[in-house]
């Protein structure tokens, strides 16, 4: 259960990476406001499923998950 739970956080966090590189690129509006949903309903899901894999031990802050996307 652990390691299909790490595959599933693995895959969140790429598909994060790769929405992030997406909207450093020229977009239409369409298209930035269809990957800018997709990167929240991806971050919504990394949260939730981390937060049942991990219930207290690896769940960082608000404030410090926002930081560290700042510094990315």
């Amino acid at each position: 259960m652990l390691d299909e739970n790490l595959a599933r956080i693995r895959a969140h966090r790429n598909n994060i990476h790769r929405y992030r590189r997406l909207l450093r690129t020229k977009l239409s509006e369409l298209e930035r406001h269809f990957i800018e949903r997709r990167l929240a309903e991806e971050r919504s899901s990394l949260d939730a499923l981390t937060a049942t894999a991990f219930p207290v031990a690896f769940r960082a802050s608000a404030a410090q998950a926002n930081a560290m996307e700042v510094l990315q």
